[in-house]
């Protein structure tokens, strides 16, 4: 991961974490539909946890594990499938597009097993 992709995907991992705090406020605090405030509060969840592991795909890239660098495309990947699709249904757009939510369940899953991936190329202490 060079030092300006990593720039990069820490600023959009930051970004992200931006906008999931603002979705969960905007759950907790701005909308009466349940089943609304529910898909917000998913989405807000899975986008905040997914943040912290592009900072942790960074890490580790830094202690020399780099087949990291992949991870955090698809962390973000999943974040705009996942939880943007919760996003855009709980603010009114069509169902359908909860078809789109599993694809990016299945992206957060991918970087998790390349961070491993990665993490296995590391030299034991």
């Amino acid at each position: 991961m060079s030092l300006r992709n990593r720039r990069t995907w820490l600023c959009l991992a930051a970004l992200n974490g931006l906008f999931a705090v603002g979705f969960g406020a905007f759950a907790a605090h701005g909308i009466q539909d349940l089943k609304a405030a529910d898909w917000l509060r998913t989405g807000s969840t899975y986008a905040f946890i997914h943040s912290f592991a592009i900072f942790a795909a960074a890490l580790v890239a830094s202690l020399g594990a780099h087949r990291a660098r992949w991870a955090p495309a698809f962390f973000l990947s999943g974040a705009l499938l996942f939880s943007g699709s919760l996003y855009a249904m709980a603010l009114g757009a069509p169902r359908w597009l909860g078809a789109i939510t599993p694809i990016g369940g299945v992206s957060f899953m991918i970087g998790w097993a390349i961070l491993a991936w990665a993490a296995l190329s590391l030299q034991a202490d």
